[in-house]
């Protein structure tokens, strides 16, 4: 029987806590999918990333992986390249590289898809809307999901509207304030 797998794979222990926050959205979002992690280097232990994959692909699980890797990246497109599943790149030093880390990530050859997403719970949902794709259950939940996202936006707005212009106009000169102060203290 296949079952929904994400296989989030880590070029090192150090982009562990990084890595765990796909867990953490799927279990605070009550996504009920299987997050597996594993430490594959494609750079040191070339070996064990192929022994790693080689026993995924032979299972019977839909999967999608969710790569985090540093520097190069190598990582997802060596995934890409011998996987039949969805890739997805998300990179834990992207904030600190870039666009040449963006890079890294995204420009493969043609033929080794790779999908790049900036931040650990946008790559669990990306996964998780893909694996919905052939489970009805599961895209019954994503749809909540986004409608819990919906409601939030108009219950704000209805808030908002609720309040007077001159109480919107306190708040803004509140915000404001705040913000200076903010950046006489970091002058200091």
């Amino acid at each position: 029987m296949s079952k929904e797998k994400i296989v989030v794979l880590v070029g090192s222990a150090s982009d562990l806590p990084f890595a765990h926050r796909v867990e953490d959205f799927l279990r605070e979002s009550s996504f009920q999918v299987k997050c597996e992690y594993r430490i594959s280097s494609a750079h040191r232990n070339m070996e064990k990333l192929l022994n790693d994959l080689k026993s995924y692909e032979q299972s019977e699980n839909r999967i999608v992986y969710i790569t985090m890797a540093g520097l190069s990246d190598a990582l997802s497109g060596v995934v890409a390249g011998i996987s039949q599943h969805p890739v997805i790149a998300c990179p834990p030093d992207l904030e600190k590289h870039g666009l040449p880390k963006a890079f890294s990530s995204m420009m493969m050859p043609q033929g080794i898809a790779v999908s790049l997403v900036s931040t650990p719970e946008n790559a669990a949902l990306a996964a998780v809307k893909i694996l919905a794709l052939s489970d009805l259950s599961l895209k019954k939940h994503v749809t909540e999901y986004l409608d819990k996202l919906k409601d939030v936006v108009a219950k704000a707005d209805a808030d908002l509207r609720k309040k007077g212009k001159h109480e919107r106009e306190r708040e803004h000169i509140e915000r404001i304030e705040h913000l200076e102060k903010m950046e006489h203290t970091e002058d200091t």
